[in-house]
This record gives C-alpha cells, structure tokens and sequence, in this order.
C-alpha cells in the first residue's frame, strides 16, 4: 500500500470533508509507521496536482479536501485542463 492509498481511504471515509495536514499526517503513520513527514506532503501535493484532491484556505492555515465531497470549492483554484 503506498502513502497516497492511504491519504484517499482517509479522505473518502473521514467524516470531515476539510482536514488539516496533521490529521492526514496521523492517518498515516497509523497504517504506515515510519513514513515521513515529506513523503506524506508529496503524495498529498501530487493528489492535488492532479485534481484528487484541493486546497482549503481558512485564511489563516491551509485545509485538504478530496474534490468533489462536501462543500470543498476553491474559489482560487484554477484548473488548465
């Protein structure tokens, strides 16, 4: 199982639609022990890149949400496909 099955399987049966970075992080290690913070980040990065998952500012910190459940449009977001 590879750091972004993981970070999916969260997003799709978190009962949240937004979290923040620690709670995918915790997510994680809980199936992984031992991945890394930066692995984490660049899977997450990448699931964004290609439109999985979006962005969420709250203005003060940065959110995830897997596109598409709940209320999880980004007026900022802008997709060149």
């Amino acid at each position: 199982m590879e750091i972004r099955d993981v970070i999916l399987d969260f997003a799709e049966n978190s009962k949240k639609t937004k979290f923040y970075f620690k709670d995918m992080e915790k997510a994680v290690q809980a199936k992984m022990p031992g991945a890394k913070m930066r692995d984490i980040k660049k899977a997450a990065t990448e699931l964004v890149k290609e439109g999985i998952m979006i962005y969420f500012s709250t203005g003060s910190s940065t959110m995830y949400g897997l596109k598409g459940r709940g209320m999880t449009e980004d007026p900022t977001e802008g997709d060149s496909e």
